[in-house]
């Protein structure tokens, strides 16, 4: 792949079309294990995510460095479609959002140990995940990358480590970091009542 990306570039339109088929079966297996995680009725389908991002990407100008990169940038595009998807829906909506996504937060390790109480599943905003990885982005952009490759491009620990150059175990301990920082942004808990009423 990383050789067909390569001649791709170099303006060979025979890599492109011999590429196609793999980066858009890729895509879409990495879309619908997202998607599956959305509302159920979300207007938007893996199959329309991928195509959107497919066609973005083929009229970008950028040197792809590797299968990796390729797909970092792909899960920036798909993260930047369904965000607008749903800001769109918002807006249609005038009021209420219909934007929440459930497996992303679903996931989130944490304890009473952090100061936090136990977790409970719920509806996450599309929003107000990528607000927060905005926010993040601003103290430490490394760890809002990874959450953007693993979550919405679906990146393995594997591919995460060879993209950003780290172990596997970085990987896991600036996602635990980073989701943490996340849900605390997105659920703030409210200050305990000293006497535990």
């Amino acid at each position: 792949m990383t050789r067909l990306l390569s001649a791709w570039q170099s303006g060979d339109a025979l890599a492109l079309e011999r590429l196609t088929p793999l980066i858009y079966e890729e895509l879409r297996d990495r879309a619908r294990r997202y998607m599956k995680n959305e509302r159920a009725g979300h207007t938007l389908q893996a199959t329309a995510v991928v195509h959107e991002a497919f066609v973005k990407l083929v009229e970008m100008n950028i040197s792809w460095q590797d299968r990796a990169h390729f797909f970092a940038v792909a899960a920036r595009q798909m993260r930047r479609i369904l965000v607008d998807h749903a800001k769109a829906r918002y807006r249609s909506k005038r009021g209420g959002t219909n934007t929440t996504t459930t497996g992303m937060i679903d996931e989130l390790p944490m304890t009473e140990s952090m100061g936090m109480g136990p977790v409970t599943s719920g509806d996450i905003d599309v929003l107000e995940i990528d607000e927060a990885l905005q926010r993040l982005a601003t103290h430490n952009l490394r760890l809002s990358e990874i959450v953007e490759l693993h979550y919405f491009g679906g990146l393995t620990y594997q591919e995460l480590a060879e993209t950003l150059k780290v172990s596997e175990a970085t990987i896991d301990r600036d996602l635990r970091l980073a989701k943490a920082w996340i849900l605390r942004q997105i659920r703030p808990q409210r200050p305990r009542d000293p006497e535990g009423v």
